[in-house]
C-alpha cells in the first residue's frame, strides 16, 4: 500500500516590516501553521510611528520606539531576509531584491509609501513622521530655540495632487497642540509664535466637518495663528513661501508632505494609481495573481476619507491573510477590510478621539484619552519587547 506525499508547504513572502507587514506575519502564521513564511525588509527594526509626536517634547526619547523584529519573527517561525525590494516578475512569481530573487506562492507588499518633496526647499524642512531620527532633529532644534529665548514655529501638511487621499495630517495637529501644552508648562508660551498654515480653508476634512471646526476653534482659543486658503510655494531657512509673494516667518518649520508610491513599483508590471501607488481591489489584490498590498503602499477603493494610517494597515493585513488562506485551501477569497478611521489627536494633557466609519462619525474629548494612547502603545509593542527580552536572556 502506498501513501501519497504531503503537498509542499506554500511559500509566503512579505515585503516590509511596518504595521501591515508584521500584522500579516502574525496572522498568516496563525492561519497557516505549515507555511514557509519569509519577511523581507532593509533593516531588522520596527519603529512605532504614532508616538514620534512625543519625542520633540521629551515624553519619548527614541530608543523605546525602536525594536528589533527578528526575535519575534523567530518565535513565529518566520525567516527574515535583510534586503530591499527592487522589482517584481509576477509571471515567474519572483520578488527582485538587493539580495537576489525570492520565489513565492503568495506575496504581500507592505513596503509603505514615499514622500513628495518637489517644492523648493522641501527637503530641508522637518518631518516628524519620517522616523525617530527626524523627530530627534526636531527636538534638537526646539531646544536651540528655548535657549535662544523663543521663536516662530510653523506647521502644516499637504497631499498628493494626483491622489488627494495620500496624506498624513493627524500628527501635525498633535504636534501643534502638544507644543502649545508643553510650552505653557515650561512657562514660555508667550515667547513662541505658533502658526498653522494650509492651502485649504477646512484642513483635515477626512476627520469630518465637526472635527475640523473643533480643531480650528481650539487654535483660536489658544492663540495659535492660522493662515488658511493660501497655496504653498516653497520654503527657505527663515520663511514659508506662499503664492503672491506672501511669506510666513519661521525659525522651525514642521511639514508633512503628501505621499507617493515607491520608486521600485515602476519595476513591476503591476497597475499603478494616479499617485503612483499599487492599485488594489476591494480584497487588497493587485493586478497580478497572488500579489496583495496592504498599508501605505496601496491605493484602495472606498470612501474619500479612507485613511493612510497604522490602524487601516492592520485591518488590511488581517483581511489579506484570510484571503490567502482561503485561496490555498481551494476557496474563493471574500474578505474585505472594513473602512475605518480611528485616531486620538493627542495634546499631552488630553486627547480627542475621532472615529469614522461608513455609518458614523464620532468625536469625544477627554483628558483620559492621552493615557489611552500611551496604553495602546504598550499593548502594541508588548510582543516585540517580550521577544527581545527573551533573546537577550537566552544569549546571556
Amino acid at each position: 500500500m502506498t501513501t501519497s506525499a504531503s503537498p509542499p508547504a506554500p511559500r509566503l513572502l512579505i515585503a516590509g516590516a511596518g504595521f501591515g507587514g508584521l500584522t500579516a506575519a502574525r496572522r498568516l502564521r496563525r492561519l497557516l501553521p505549515r507555511a514557509e513564511i519569509t519577511l523581507v525588509a532593509p533593516q531588522d527594526e520596527f519603529q512605532y510611528l504614532p508616538s514620534l509626536i512625543w519625542i520633540p517634547t521629551g515624553l519619548r526619547r527614541g530608543p523605546e520606539l525602536r525594536h528589533r523584529i527578528t526575535p519575534m519573527l523567530s518565535r513565529l517561525r518566520v525567516r527574515y531576509l535583510q534586503a530591499a525590494a527592487t522589482g517584481l516578475d509576477s509571471a515567474e512569481r519572483l520578488l527582485r531584491t538587493t539580495a537576489g530573487d525570492v520565489p513565492y506562492d503568495a506575496l504581500v507588499i507592505a513596503t509603505g509609501g514615499a514622500w513628495l518633496k518637489s517644492l523648493p526647499g522641501a527637503k530641508g524642512v522637518h518631518g516628524v513622521c519620517e522616523g525617530v531620527d527626524a523627530a530627534l532633529q526636531v527636538r534638537e532644534r526646539l531646544q536651540e530655540l528655548l535657549k535662544g529665548g523663543g521663536g516662530r514655529i510653523a506647521l502644516s501638511f499637504a497631499t498628493n495632487p494626483k491622489e488627494p487621499g495620500a496624506l498624513r495630517g493627524g500628527p501635525v495637529f498633535e504636534m501643534l497642540f502638544g507644543l502649545d501644552t508643553w510650552l505653557r508648562r515650561q512657562g514660555v508660551r508667550d515667547k513662541f509664535e505658533l502658526t498653522f498654515f494650509h492651502a485649504s480653508t477646512m484642513p483635515g476634512q477626512r476627520l469630518g466637518e465637526a472635527a475640523v471646526k473643533m480643531l480650528l476653534a481650539r487654535m483660536q482659543r489658544q492663540g495659535i495663528r492660522t493662515v488658511l486658503g493660501k497655496k504653498l510655494a516653497g520654503f527657505d531657512d527663515q520663511n514659508v513661501q506662499l503664492d503672491a509673494n506672501e511669506t510666513i516667518a519661521s525659525d522651525l518649520t514642521l511639514f508633512i508632505p503628501g505621499m507617493r508610491g515607491q520608486d521600485w513599483f515602476a519595476n513591476t508590471s503591476l497597475e499603478l494609481s494616479a499617485g503612483g501607488f499599487l492599485q488594489a481591489d476591494a480584497l487588497c489584490r493587485t493586478s497580478a495573481p497572488d500579489v496583495y498590498v496592504v498599508g501605505d503602499a496601496g491605493s484602495y477603493p472606498g470612501p474619500d476619507w479612507l485613511p493612510k494610517q497604522a490602524h487601516m494597515a492592520d485591518l488590511q493585513a488581517h483581511a489579506v491573510a484570510r484571503n490567502i488562506a482561503d485561496v490555498l485551501r481551494g476557496r474563493a477569497p471574500s474578505h474585505e477590510p472594513r473602512p475605518e478611521l480611528v485616531c486620538i489627536v493627542d495634546s499631552i494633557d488630553s486627547g480627542v478621539l475621532v472615529w469614522r466609519s461608513r455609518q458614523h462619525n464620532f468625536m469625544l474629548a477627554s483628558r483620559w484619552l492621552h493615557h489611552a494612547k500611551r496604553v495602546f502603545e504598550w499593548y502594541y509593542l508588548r510582543d516585540l519587547r517580550a521577544a527581545e527580552a527573551s533573546a537577550v536572556t537566552a544569549s546571556a
